[in-house]
Order: structure tokens, then C-alpha cells, then sequence
């Protein structure tokens, strides 16, 4: 049982410890077949509408509390990646429509999405503006009562199961940035289309997606146009430390899979434990989960306190969690010896887990070049 005393600090609440008691029991029962990535998505998204979690996926007050966000991500993460996952893009799909959504939007979707009905994806990344997102080319092309769609999606995670998409294009407002809108899309119109389904070292549902001459009433769109960029940077900002927390998991379960081992693994007569250079090992694991924990939680605290935004709290929460996990997971493997590396084996799987979330929704060099803006920013401003 990984520690938990970590929910008595000052930034929860007893419904948040409450929670964690309930999903902990919950995440425990889950048995998921790996063989068929689709399909296991679908149960779990069910099954997580079923049990009431992903009631806090979406708000149709467009309150999000994000310590909730983090603490279902977390444990599911260091339960099983994919739960994660499957909660995860409940939240980040119909982030936009939760906060900037019209009643309408809203109304149409997010009980679906809350109670596990429907799938929802966030399509922003393009074969050419991953990190940029400013440099986006899809186009959406005014046309009377409709938009036009064209352009193509890629890594967009759920991406072919999905039954709507949260899809940012081109409506050229302005030049960069300021041109860009975001449209609810639903699955299923004519010139939607999934090209190609990604295979990654971690199987997740991942596509690209092409658009051609699809068509979506003005009515698709969420805020107003040109506010595109907006809306996914404050999805993101929400969204991001999300992320951390998630990586989090996936730290504390190589941590509680590492002191198995070196307590149990016999080395010359003695636990594996009893050499130094292990403890060693062991001390900087802990060290560096309480440290990521702290930055997680601070800055889901901040958020759910009213700040307007936490761009530079979630991003050091994204970029230490995120990298601190790896190395945390990297010495688990190490500790396991031979069997770390085989295929099927829980440190294994974290090793290829931990990966993508140092990429994916901001990578670890872009959160460096954030953090120091937002520091010099600071500066400037005092």
C-alpha cells in the first residue's frame, strides 16, 4: 500500500480524503484486458461513468476542482496507466466546453461524458505545430450558417473512438495566435475522416485525423472567434498539473514495487536493502515523490483558490513530476535487475508509461522556457 499520509497536508479537504478512500477501493477491483486498447478505453470510460468519477470530469458550471482532478489521477495512474488515461481525456476533450461551452454545448454533451456515454477527445496538435500551437494551418472557413473544416489532426489521443472532438482551427481573425477558434466536431460528420491510428511504446488509442470540406454549424463554435488560442491555454493550464499528478502515480507505484524488492530479494544472505548504495536509492525515490507531490499539490491548490491563472505552477508541477517520475521509475528498474526489463513486469510497464508525459501537453524543454518567462516576467512586473 503506497503512503498515503500525504492527504492529511493542508491542501485537501476531508471530501478530497473521502474520495480517495472511495476510488482507492475502486481502482483496487479493476481488471483490464491489455490485449484490445479500443475496447478496454470503452469498459473503463464506462465503468468510471458507472461509479461516478467522471462526474468531475466536466462542470456545467465550469468549476473544475483541480486537487479532485489530480488525486483521480493519481490513483489510477499508479494503478493502471491506461484507467488514467481513460479518465484523463474525459476531462482534457470537454475541458473547453466546461469553461467557455454556451449552455447548449454543454447540455448536449457533458452528461453524456460525465456518465460515460460518450468519448471525448481534444484535437489541437498538427503534423507541423505540435508545441507552436500558433503556427496551426487547419482552416475553418466561414460559409453562411456553417464552417468548413480542412486540415489534419495528429497524436490525438482517443482519436478514432472518440464520439466528439474539442478541434482548434484556423479562422483568421488575426495573423498567429488571434486566429484561431475552437468548435465542438462530433464523430461521424461527412469529410471526417481517421487516416491512420499511432502506435506508441505505451498502447493508448491515438490517431490522425483528416478533414476535409466538413462541415459544422456556427453554433459549434466555443467563445468567440479568434479566442481559439485562449481557450486551449487555459484547458491546459487546468489540465497540465493533471499531468504531473499522473506521473506522480507512476512514481509512487515504482517506489512501492522497488521496496518489495530490495526487501525481499536476497543478495550474499542479506536483503537487498541492507547495502547502502540501496538505500541510497531508495532515500532519493522518496525524496523526489514528496518533492513532485508538493509541486502537484500546490499548484491544484492554487487553482481551486481562485487564481485566475497557474501557467507558472503548473508548469514547474509538470516539468519536475514528470521528469523526477523517470528517474524514479529508471532506478526501480535498475533494482529489479533482470527482471526489470522483462516484458510484463509492473516497473516495465511503468518504464514505457512515463514517457509520453514528458512530451505530451507541453514538453519538459517548452515548461523550462515558460518557467523562466514567467520568472522574468515577476521581475520586470516587481
Amino acid at each position: 500500500m503506497s503512503d498515503r499520509s500525504f492527504l492529511n497536508w493542508p491542501f485537501f479537504e476531508d471530501q478530497h480524503r473521502a474520495l480517495a478512500k472511495e476510488l482507492e477501493q475502486f481502482a483496487a477491483r479493476l481488471s483490464i484486458d491489455h490485449s484490445d486498447t479500443d475496447a478496454a478505453c470503452r469498459a473503463l470510460v464506462s465503468d468510471l461513468g458507472e461509479a461516478g468519477f467522471l462526474q468531475y470530469s466536466g462542470a456545467l458550471d465550469g468549476q473544475l476542482d483541480v486537487r479532485t482532478l489530480c488525486l483521480i489521477r493519481e490513483t489510477l495512474a499508479r494503478h493502471d496507466g491506461l484507467a488514467d488515461f481513460a479518465f484523463a481525456m474525459q476531462g482534457l476533450g470537454t475541458g473547453a466546453i466546461s469553461l467557455f461551452g454556451t449552455d447548449a454545448q454543454k447540455h448536449e454533451w457533458l452528461p453524456l461524458t460525465r456518465a460515460g456515454q460518450a468519448i471525448s477527445a481534444f484535437a489541437l496538435t498538427e503534423p507541423a505545430s505540435g508545441s507552436d500551437v500558433a503556427n496551426s494551418t487547419m482552416t475553418a472557413r466561414r460559409d453562411g450558417d456553417d464552417y468548413v473544416l480542412n486540415g489534419e489532426k495528429t497524436w490525438i489521443s482517443n482519436g478514432g473512438i472518440a464520439d466528439v472532438y474539442t478541434l482548434f482551427a484556423r479562422t483568421d481573425e488575426a495573423p498567429g495566435a488571434k486566429g484561431l477558434s475552437a468548435f465542438v466536431v462530433p464523430a461521424g460528420l461527412p469529410g471526417f475522416e481517421v487516416v491512420e491510428r499511432l502506435e506508441t511504446i505505451a498502447p493508448h488509442p491515438l490517431a490522425t485525423l483528416r478533414f476535409t470540406d466538413c462541415r459544422v454549424p456556427t453554433s459549434a463554435m466555443i467563445g468567440a472567434p479568434g479566442a481559439g488560442f485562449r481557450i486551449a491555454m487555459s484547458v491546459l493550464d487546468v489540465f497540465r498539473s493533471t499531468v504531473a499528478a499522473a506521473a506522480l502515480g507512476f512514481a509512487r507505484r515504482a517506489l512501492d514495487e522497488a521496496v518489495v524488492r530490495v526487501t525481499t530479494r536476497h543478495v550474499q544472505g542479506a536483503p537487498l536493502f541492507d547495502l547502502q548504495m540501496v538505500q541510497g536509492h531508495i532515500a532519493d525515490m522518496a525524496l523526489d515523490v514528496d518533492a513532485a507531490a508538493l509541486l502537484v499539490y500546490r499548484a491544484a491548490w492554487t487553482k481551486d483558490s481562485g487564481a485566475p491563472r497557474v501557467t507558472r505552477e503548473a508548469a514547474m508541477a509538470k516539468l519536475f513530476a514528470t521528469d523526477q517520475a523517470q528517474k524514479v521509475i529508471d532506478r526501480a528498474v535498475q533494482l529489479h535487475g533482470g527482471d526489470g526489463v522483462k516484458s510484463g513486469e509492473t516497473v516495465e510497464k511503468l518504464y514505457r508509461e512515463i514517457r509520453a508525459l514528458r512530451i505530451y501537453e507541453g514538453a519538459s524543454d517548452v515548461q523550462r522556457v515558460v518557467i523562466a518567462r514567467q520568472t522574468l516576467g515577476q521581475y520586470q512586473g516587481g
